[in-house]
């Protein structure tokens, strides 16, 4: 995680799709789409969400989809062209926090998941989200509160510094969740509207997937916020809580939309 914040592989997105499937198509719900509109997916990743949504604007819309990883842009072509959605989604090589390559006023909607946490300005990004929508279009984004996340475990303090150092050590922006509406507000949208997402884990190596607990245990042992000794402990109440069929984790993410107004402000 130290080497790149947060970066994650297909296949962790992959696992990360099935698990919030039901919250991916709220946040399209919310989007208001229509079909032959364009949209745009900020962070799009291996076309996750660039497919579905290319069934929503159907063949007479556009969806355009930018990810700063070269490799997750072309996975994403791929998977639109085995979707035989290639004629109407494009995706694109971009570095959001340099901004969007596009006309002010080109989408109908845009929206972004799990993005703000990797940003150190996420002002600046949702600021040219709302640049390239139109007036009157939704602006839409998931994160996730990383300091929500919790593990039932007797060694509570040790939860809490790793809980702790995985949010504001091992990504730029952990707290995203919590920021969105202060940001939306700021950036003067219309009509916002908060709901809080929640994500049980009662499968632990689901859970220590999902939460990269691997790595954080390793950079934590190494930063020197927790002992050989309290690691060995630690993973020893979580094993203990998984034979007796008794682990459980789980943490929170917000989704919010705003309406770009159809006045100057």
């Amino acid at each position: 995680m130290s080497q790149s914040k947060g970066h994650v592989d297909t296949d962790y997105l992959e696992m990360a799709a099935r698990l919030l499937q039901q919250f991916k198509q709220r946040t399209y719900t919310l989007m208001q789409i229509q079909p032959s509109q364009c949209v745009l997916d900020v962070g799009c990743g291996p076309g996750t969400d660039t497919i579905p949504l290319a069934q929503l604007v159907g063949p007479n819309g556009q969806v355009v989809g930018v990810d700063y990883d070269v490799g997750m842009v072309a996975e994403a072509d791929q998977q639109a062209a085995a979707a035989r959605v290639s004629a109407w989604v494009k995706h694109q090589q971009t570095n959001v926090t340099t901004g969007l390559p596009f006309e002010t006023n080109t989408f109908d909607a845009c929206r972004s998941e799990r993005l703000f946490q990797h940003l150190l300005h996420p002002e600046e990004t949702l600021a040219e989200m709302v640049r390239v929508t139109k007036p009157g279009g939704w602006i839409v984004a998931m994160d996730t509160d990383h300091g929500t996340k919790s593990i039932d475990t007797p060694e509570v303090d040790i939860e809490r510094r790793l809980a702790r150092f995985a949010t504001e050590r091992c990504l730029n922006n952990g707290y995203a969740g919590r920021t969105l509406y202060r940001l939306f507000r700021q950036a003067r949208l219309e009509e916002i509207s908060v709901e809080t997402i929640s994500i049980p884990f009662t499968d632990y190596a689901l859970c220590r997937e999902a939460n990269f607990l691997d790595r954080v245990e390793q950079e934590a042992l190494s930063a020197d916020i927790i002992t050989t000794a309290e690691l060995q402990r630690w993973r020893a109440s979580l094993k203990d809580a998984d034979v007796k069929g008794v682990f459980f984790a789980s943490g929170t993410g917000i989704i919010i939309a705003g309406r770009k107004p159809n006045r100057k402000v």
